[in-house]
This record gives structure tokens, sequence and C-alpha cells, in this order.
């Protein structure tokens, strides 16, 4: 049986492969995609362990505040890419064993739990998951391909709507901060006439939402302005 400082470490290197194999991943994109992936923004980057029934690893840019007794924090780094790990169970936060886990992983229970508004990712590890560095690879390597994909898509639509490039920032933010909502009814702002994302906005439902704005506006791939109606 694991020790508590072997559980803690076996989590520390796991975080450090996902953030390592990130980085290799990106630096395979454009510097300009990059520079728009949430994990590689400035600033102070915290990741929690939060152990319900199930092992929560989530990051996020917001403050968790002091650490007090009796949890613990570890310092990270990989390729400049710096973060503090804090641990958290129902010892240190007692809301934490009011979470049911039963049916399902409770994403929101936990981040509320912690009093966090936006992540920059959040994984589950279920009972009898092991902490690998190959498992760590591919969570990263695909959380890596997956902002980029992100980052992508809002370059080509804030290419297609000249004059309203606020617009389109503000929903990246609010999809990288994690705000459903606002990021939808951006969305539908940018493309008012268009029934899909109307719908959308009620649904809040990000990937949608973001690939219906960019076959709005043309799509990725193939897209010619529309040629400037001759003068009468």
């Amino acid at each position: 049986m694991s020790t508590p400082e072997q559980m803690r470490a076996a989590v520390a290197h796991y975080v450090e492969e996902i953030h390592r194999a990130y980085i290799a991943q990106a630096l395979t994109f454009p510097a300009a995609v990059r520079g728009q992936m949430p994990l590689l923004a400035p600033g102070p980057l915290t990741v929690a362990a939060v152990g319900a029934r199930n092992l929560h690893v989530l990051a996020t840019r917001d403050s968790l505040g002091p650490v007090r007794s009796p949890e613990v924090e570890l310092l990270g780094s990989v390729e400049g890419l710096a973060w503090t790990l804090r641990f958290f169970d129902p010892v240190v936060l007692p809301e934490l064993a009011l979470i049911d886990e039963s049916a399902r992983p409770a994403f929101g229970e936990v981040r509320h739990a912690l009093g966090i508004g936006t992540v920059v990712y959040h994984f589950v590890a279920e009972p009898g998951t092991g902490l690998s560095g190959h498992q760590a690879a591919h969570v990263g390597t695909g959380l890596a391909g997956g902002h980029s994909a992100v980052a992508r898509d809002f370059e080509t639509i804030r290419s297609r709507v000249r004059g309203r490039e606020d617009l389109v920032d503000e929903m990246a933010g609010a999809a990288a901060a994690g705000l459903v909502r606002a990021h939808a009814m951006l969305a539908a702002a940018l493309a008012p006439y268009n029934a899909a994302l109307a719908a959308f906005a009620a649904q809040a439902r990000p990937e949608a939402v973001r690939r219906e704005l960019l076959t709005a506006v043309g799509g990725r791939t193939q897209w010619q302005p529309p040629a400037p109606s001759e003068a009468s």
C-alpha cells in the first residue's frame, strides 16, 4: 500500500509528464498558435490534485490562497513552464466528503468545492487507474492537440470578421476560461442570423458553437472573400 508521500510523488510525476508532452507537441505548431495555447500563457499556474471518490487533476489560473496546514504543495517546472501542485482531500477540504461520485465523476461539484471558476484542464483518474508516464504522455499530447485546434479556429474566425476582432478575442477568452454561456452568446453576436448558433447559445455547447461559427464564416480552408458588388 502506497504511503501519502509516495502517492503525492506519483501525482507530481504524472502532472510533469502531462506538461512535458504538451510542450513537445506544442513545439510542432506555428509560434502564433503556441502563443494562444492556454497552458503556455504567462502568469501563475496552480494544479490541484483533489481526492474525492476519484482523483481529480485540474489546472487553473485562479488563486487558491495561501497554503494552510495540513495541506501540502509541491513546485514543478519543465522547459519554462512552472506550476504549483496542491493536494486536497476531505481532511484538508471537508466539503469533498459530501460529493457523490457513485454514478459518475462530479467535475462541477469538485470545482465548486475549491471555489474555482475557470480551468485550463480537468482530468479524472478513476480508482484502479494508474498514473503512468505513458498515460500522461497521451493525455498531454491530446490536450495540446485540442488546444491548438481551438487556437487555429479562432485565428481563422478572426480573419473573416474584420472590424469585430474584439468580439472574437472575448469569445476565445471565454472559451479558455470555461465560460460556456458567454462563449455561445458572443458567437451568436458574431453571426446573428445563424439559427444553429442561436440554438447553441441556449444549450451552451462550446465545441459545437465554435465549429458552427467557423462554418458560418466560410470554414478553415478553401475560402474566398465575397467579390465586391459592381456599381449599378
